[in-house]
């Protein structure tokens, strides 16, 4: 194992991509502090930092790692936590924090696997436009492998695996499906999966999973009226 490999690190994971927000310190495969709040119109990010680090008896100075779920999901969610990450790091350096960009839908197929829900199961997430976002993993009690990588799917495509018997698993999938199960990505399973990353980044390269391509509108030109 490499000597900056996170697992030797203490790793403060975030994971504000659904409404369910939340911050763990994890260290040598433990918990060692977590804090979550229902999302709102605001994210308290620094309090859940504060509680989190206030659990494990820690202080900030002690974070050697920050893993963040970069989605797809709350595009404001996201947004927040890699502000605030990259921010950390231009206060340190990028020699004293290293920092990490996981999937949010890898985290919630983690999840559904330590809830021992195995078979074909498909992570939904609400895409907005009556879309989702759509990924199918095959999971057992060793393995959890992505078989159908993640895509925009329409509500008839998800439907589709829905009827053919498959599990439905995600943050607001009863909202479509009644035999779906409704499942958030954890900080807390986020630090468990970077435990197993060297793949560092600079905060700059740190981006939202988003498959749409994003588009702007120029607003017109600025009208002077004379004045009379």
């Amino acid at each position: 194992m490499k000597l900056n490999a996170a697992s030797r690190m203490k790793i403060l994971a975030i994971e504000f991509s659904s409404d369910q927000r939340s911050v763990a310190l994890f260290n040598a495969g433990s918990v060692l502090g977590a804090a979550v709040e229902t999302a709102t119109r605001d994210t308290h990010a620094l309090a859940l930092v504060t509680q989190a680090l206030a659990q494990a008896r820690l202080e900030r100075e002690a974070v050697e790692c920050l893993a963040l779920g970069l989605g797809p999901g709350s595009y404001t969610g996201i947004r927040c936590a890699i502000a605030l990450a990259q921010g950390w790091q231009l206060a340190v350096g990028e020699s004293r924090m290293k920092l990490l960009g996981l999937s949010s839908v890898a985290c919630l197929a983690a999840e559904a696997q330590s809830q021992g829900w195995f078979g074909m199961v498909n992570i939904v997430i609400d895409a907005q436009r009556n879309e989702f976002y759509l990924a199918g993993y095959e999971i057992t009690a060793t393995s959890c492998r992505e078989v159908q990588p993640l895509k925009l799917a329409s509500l008839d495509e998800a439907r589709s695996r829905a009827l053919a018997g498959e599990l439905m698993v995600g943050p607001e999938v009863n909202r479509w499906f009644e035999a779906g199960r409704v499942l958030f990505p954890t900080a807390a399973m986020l630090g468990r999966l970077a435990a197993d990353q060297t793949n560092f980044v600079s905060g700059e390269k740190l981006e939202p999973i988003y498959l749409r391509e994003t588009s702007f509108v120029k607003a017109p030109p600025l009208r002077i009226l004379p004045v009379k």
